[in-house]
């Protein structure tokens, strides 16, 4: 009669390579697991920072364009002229519109400060409209209005309250700009498509003027248009802003920023699958070399049981299965650091936790191939041992 095994004890003993050598089989589960890991954690950070990204783009809006100074037919930088802001908030299809200045003043807490010490800040002199178009919102205080434009009194960007040392504006403290006192009356939280203004000191126009000689040419106008006429909007501006030499506006939208981040994020994402992906065959190879040392190691055993009357699809079964049970093992364990990874990563950076399904599922199936993959050829060589010679060398 032909030889059985029964499904029942096909599992017993298909473990017993991995229960008489716990150590090699946890470096082997280890392999896979560091593979399966690496690819979950990559896809759930991609996709978690991606969602953080279109969250940004939604909340911001596609609909903001920029118009600065550009440059020159012989290559200086061009100034726009002092009618550009009018020009710009009459185009039609702009919504708002507010127009920013960089001036040549240093900013300071005090006026003990050395002139050398800038901390990077800049001045800039702007519109009551800035905040409203940029969809921005404050930390502390208030913004400038008409009235608080024509006197010393400032708003701060958020890195720059942070390197002044101003936390709170209840008690109304004051910073050196130039060579006047000015009050801090507000704290700008960061602005995400504007970072220029998260370094800079704000401040009204007219009183601009009035110190430091401003002559109302803007050097950075931020543009809120129709969301259906973005882009028609965008071709008109560069005329709208300065006519004679339109070829001198540099107009650009800052939302593809955001955009181009996801198309790096993509191509770094395939990268480091590819890298997942190598850690993963490596893993099948370590499980290959411990089923072939298994095999040598127990020819008596394969020798005995082939006496016995199992036959080669008994044995080649058993490594077979020990091979797919290493690599399932490896999966699971992989999929879950990986999920833990996304977890700690997203929440240090204050991202929505998201593992695609399909990143587990895939990783578990992957896991599952390659032990298989691994443990074909061990099988197939303890299935082509004979009794006979497997029981004279053991």
């Amino acid at each position: 009669m032909r030889s059985h095994l029964r499904t029942a004890d096909l599992l017993p003993v298909s473990t017993v390579g991995v229960r008489s050598r716990p150590g090699r089989a946890a470096l082997s589960i280890l392999g896979v697991a560091i593979g399966i890991a690496a690819m979950v954690a990559v896809l759930g950070v991609t996709r978690s920072s991606q969602a953080d990204v279109l969250a940004e783009i939604d909340r911001v809006g596609t609909n903001l364009l920029t118009v600065a100074n550009g440059k020159t037919v012989s290559g200086d930088e061009a100034e726009l002229p002092a009618t550009a802001a009018t020009g710009v908030r009459r185009t039609e299809g702009v919504l708002s519109s507010a127009a920013t200045a960089t001036l040549p003043v240093r900013v300071y807490r005090t006026d003990r400060i050395p002139s050398v010490r800038t901390g990077g800040l800049s001045v800039r002199a702007t519109d009551p409209q800035l905040l409203d178009t940029l969809d921005g919102s404050l930390l502390h205080g208030r913004f400038l209005d008409t009235a608080l434009a024509r006197y010393p009194a400032v708003v701060l960007g958020n890195y720059a309250a942070t390197v002044l040392g101003i936390r709170d504006v209840t008690d109304h403290p004051r910073i050196y700009l130039g060579d006047h006192w000015y009050t801090v009356v507000g704290v700008l939280a960061p602005v995400d498509l504007a970072p220029e203004l998260d370094t800079a000191a704000l401040i009204g126009a007219p009183v601009a003027t009035a110190d430091f000689g401003y002559q109302g040419n803007p050097t950075r106008i931020f543009v809120r248009a129709q969301t259906e006429r973005t882009d028609v909007v965008a071709g008109l501006l560069g005329r709208a802003a300065n006519p004679e030499h339109p070829e001198e506006v540099a107009v650009s939208r800052p939302s593809e920023a955001l955009t181009a981040r996801l198309a790096v994020s993509g191509s770094t994402t395939i990268l480091l699958l590819g890298l997942g992906a190598v850690a993963l065959l490596v893993g099948g190879i370590g499980i290959a070399n411990v089923l072939v040392i298994s095999v040598l190691e127990r020819r008596g055993e394969i020798g005995l049981r082939r006496a016995l009357g199992a036959t080669r699809g008994h044995v080649g079964a058993q490594f077979l299965v020990e091979s797919l049970l290493l690599g399932m093992a490896g999966g699971a364990i992989g999929v879950v650091l990986g999920v833990l990874f996304t977890y700690a990563m997203a929440t240090a950076r204050g991202w929505q936790t998201l593992v695609p399904a399909y990143a587990a599922g895939a990783g578990l199936v992957a896991a599952v191939v390659i032990g298989g993959c691994a443990g074909l050829y061990p099988a197939l060589r303890a299935a082509r041992l004979s009794p006979t010679d497997a029981l004279r060398t053991s």
